[in-house]
C-alpha cells in the first residue's frame, strides 16, 4: 500500500527522548495503580480479620496480627509517598526524572511484595484461591512489580545513580 498526497505533520525528531518520557509516565501511573490495589488489599484484609473468629474472638484482637497489619499500613504509606514523588517529578529534567522513577519503582516493589504476601498470610488458605479477591489483588501486585522493570532492576538503577553522585546529595 502506498500513501500518496497524505498530509502528515512531523511530531518530533527526538523520538528516544519522547519514548523515555512516556515510559516514565507509565511508571508513575503503575505506581499510582499499585497504591490503589494495596489500599484495597489492606481494606479487605482488615475486614476479614474483623469478621474471622478464632477461640471465640475476632482475629483482629490478636496483638501479633495487629502488628502485621500496622506494618502493612506503613508500607502502603511509604508507597503512597513515593507514588506522589514520582508524579511530581514527571516534568523534571530527564536525569532527575529517571532517578525519581527508579526510586519510586524500587520502594513500590518492596511495598507491593510485602503487602501482598502479608494479606495472603493473614487470610490463610483462602487467600490463594481464585474464588477470593485477595488472590487476584496479589497477582495484580506481582504483575505491577514486574512492569517497566522489576524491583531488582530499579535497585540497580538507584545504586548506579548513587555511584554517579557519591550518594550524598542525590
Amino acid at each position: 500500500m502506498t500513501l500518496k498526497e497524505a498530509p502528515a505533520t512531523l511530531v518530533t525528531l527526538e523520538g528516544l527522548t519522547a519514548l523515555t518520557h512516556a515510559i516514565d509516565i507509565g511508571i508513575a501511573a503503575s505506581c499510582a495503580e499499585a497504591v490503589g490495589v494495596m489500599d484495597k488489599t489492606l481494606a479487605v484484609t482488615v475486614e476479614y480479620m474483623n469478621t474471622r473468629k478464632q477461640f471465640g474472638v475476632a482475629i483482629s484482637s490478636f496483638q501479633a496480627l495487629r502488628h502485621r497489619v500496622a506494618d502493612m499500613k506503613m508500607q502502603l504509606e511509604l508507597a503512597r509517598s513515593m507514588s506522589y514523588y514520582a508524579s511530581l517529578k514527571l516534568n523534571a529534567p530527564a536525569d532527575e526524572r529517571r532517578r525519581a522513577m527508579a526510586r519510586a519503582k524500587y520502594q513500590l516493589g518492596v511495598s507491593m511484595r510485602f503487602v501482598g504476601q502479608q494479606a495472603v498470610q493473614l487470610h490463610g488458605g483462602i487467600g490463594v484461591t481464585d474464588e477470593y479477591i485477595v488472590s487476584h489483588y496479589f497477582k495484580k501486585l506481582t504483575q505491577l512489580e514486574m512492569t517497566f522493570g522489576d524491583t531488582l532492576h530499579h535497585l540497580g538503577e538507584v545504586s548506579n545513580q548513587m555511584q554517579d553522585t557519591a550518594g550524598v546529595f542525590a
